[in-house]
């Protein structure tokens, strides 16, 4: 069970993969919410997806007759409690360890352990005894949706850099200023990634960089989008779904952090490509984290965490990923 967010789903594909491999004759079942529902439909580990919109209440009397030897929550919520009480199978969940998170929101103290969410995750299968394979994330294209090389500019046709201009939180997300400043310098043509709601900040940025980008914001689904990230030089991205995408691709990734912190354990997951992702954030600053999801505006007005970013350093960091 995992219920949200792209990301988060995402970061479950090496669990199923290793319980597909590793565990005899296992069937495996996934629950989540119907709008991320395509996401493990196209993974071909998953036999069957269980989807709600808004209550578990939804879908209990169909989970009821799966009569399920075993359940492994990995959201670890009210609602994912409400599955299992209501079916009664033995289950197991990860610590999501909120009390340390608000430690270090609230008070920046930070005792939270350097180990990624998806080996936390792991804990959630100790009666398998299944293994990490360290292969990293899974994501799957449907055929349908591979964007061809024929749909980009010719400009592009030598090489681009993915730029994730959106993200689910204002303060997770660079200014159109910094995004600007940033793009200018970049030495390879930019396709700007992100979905309808990201058009106007899109439509802004495409105006001030002219032909060295090819604004796919709005145009293209989750899936082609994907493709696209796939298909690309680099991959720079906030704290979001496209860039746990990009993991999975194993794209070399400058990830850029806000109010956010690489500390909470989501960072990209490439264990077997960890020289390919480059953390671009601003340290030591006394107000960050100041949430552990993200806010609409800078509690403190600043907005330094974006705003103080060294674009110069993303900037060498990319000359060196894309020579």
């Amino acid at each position: 069970m995992r219920f949200s967010s792209i990301g988060d789903i995402v970061l479950t594909s090496p669990i199923i993969r290793c319980l597909k491999a590793q565990v005899k004759d296992v069937e495996i079942h996934f629950l989540t919410k119907q709008s991320f529902g395509l996401i493990v439909t196209t993974n071909p580990n998953v036999a069957k997806v269980f989807t709600i919109q808004k209550k578990v209440s939804e879908v209990l009397p169909a989970l009821k007759k799966e009569n399920y030897d075993y359940i492994i929550d990995l959201h670890h919520n009210l609602r994912t409690k409400q599955v299992i009480w209501f079916l009664q199978k033995p289950s197991k969940s990860f610590p999501k360890l909120n009390f340390r998170k608000w430690l270090l929101v609230q008070l920046k103290i930070n005792q939270l352990p350097v180990v990624h969410i998806v080996d936390r995750y792991f804990e959630a299968t100790t009666n398998f005894g299944i293994r990490n394979d360290f292969k990293g994330l899974d994501f799957f294209i449907p055929a349908k949706d591979e964007v061809k090389q024929h749909e980009f500019p010719e400009t592009h046709l030598k090489g681009f850099v993915s730029v994730v201009i959106g993200a689910q939180h204002y303060t997770k997300r660079m200014t159109n200023d910094k995004i600007i400043e940033l793009c200018n310098k970049l030495p390879l043509p930019i396709v700007l990634i992100g979905g309808k709601e990201d058009v106007i900040n899109a439509h802004i940025i495409e105006q001030a960089l002219g032909s060295k980008v090819y604004n796919a914001c709005g145009k293209y689904n989750l899936f082609q989008s994907a493709s696209i990230i796939k298909q690309s030089n680099l991959v720079i991205s906030h704290d979001t779904g496209m860039m746990h995408i990009a993991a999975a691709f194993n794209k070399k990734i400058i990830s850029v952090w806000g109010n956010t912190v690489p500390a909470f354990g989501m960072y990209p997951y490439m264990p077997a490509h960890e020289e390919n992702n480059f953390l671009a954030e601003v340290k030591n600053l006394s107000c960050r984290p100041c949430s552990k999801i993200g806010k609409t505006s800078c509690p403190k007005g600043h907005f330094k965490c974006m705003n103080d970013l060294n674009t110069d350093v993303i900037l060498e960091k990319a000359v060196a990923f894309t020579s």
